[in-house]
């Protein structure tokens, strides 16, 4: 069973026996924990919907209010720790000064439409919620666009498994794939990182030449 499948089918559970509330709990943390894709609940929310057992309406809207929940978290992490909190665990990814700077420059002249689109991005939505809360981005218009961004992400996926309807197992039979895209980008990242740090390692011997 891979990664997806099995947060799939855990998800499933968990909507199955709490309901609305599951799908709030399932989203916000959906929000927080990257490997939790949103990909592996929403259509089978959808699914419930085409049987009727759920209000198509009250469903994307808790689901996103739940997103929503989990990107305030983050958000206030940023804005209380600030930037010093950033650069410091920052370096793990090897982000120094000026890339923050480059990061916070951008996300004051792009704010809105990175976190729109970010929202459709499972692995930068928690990055994005702490640059923003770091920009000091207004709370109203971060609210603004975080609930546009993850209310249309929702509602496509829900649709999908409106879609779907009794075929569900199709979900389960691709999610694969979807494991394959985590993993290919999880490993590209990481060879970027290694590659840039090896680099930054020999510029101060290539100067000495």
């Amino acid at each position: 069973m891979g990664i997806t499948e099995f947060i799939a089918a855990w998800g499933t559970k968990v909507v199955e026996t709490m309901g609305y509330p599951g799908v709030f709990l399932l989203m916000l943390i959906e929000s927080m924990i990257p490997p939790v894709p949103s990909e592996a609940i929403m259509p089978f929310v959808g699914f419930l919907i085409a049987e009727g057992t759920m209000s198509a309406p009250l469903a994307i809207g808790i689901a996103t209010l739940g997103s929503l929940a989990g990107a305030l978290a983050f958000y206030t992490l940023g804005y209380l720790g600030g930037r010093p909190l950033v650069a410091r665990y920052g370096r793990i990814l090897h982000l120094d000064e000026r890339a923050l700077d480059k990061a916070e420059a951008f996300f004051r002249r792009r704010g809105a439409v990175t976190i729109l689109v970010g929202r459709f991005v499972p692995v930068v939505r928690p990055l994005i919620s702490i640059l923003a809360g770091m920009s000091r981005m207004r709370l109203a218009d971060f609210c603004l666009y975080t609930v546009l961004g993850a209310g249309a992400w929702n509602a496509i996926l829900a649709g999908c498994g409106i879609a779907l309807r009794q075929n569900w197992e199709i979900v389960m039979r691709y999610s694969k794939w979807l494991d394959l895209l985590v993993l290919a980008a999880v490993v590209g990242l990481l060879a970027f990182l290694v590659i840039r740090h090896l680099r930054r390692r020999r510029r101060p011997e290539g100067g000495g030449l």
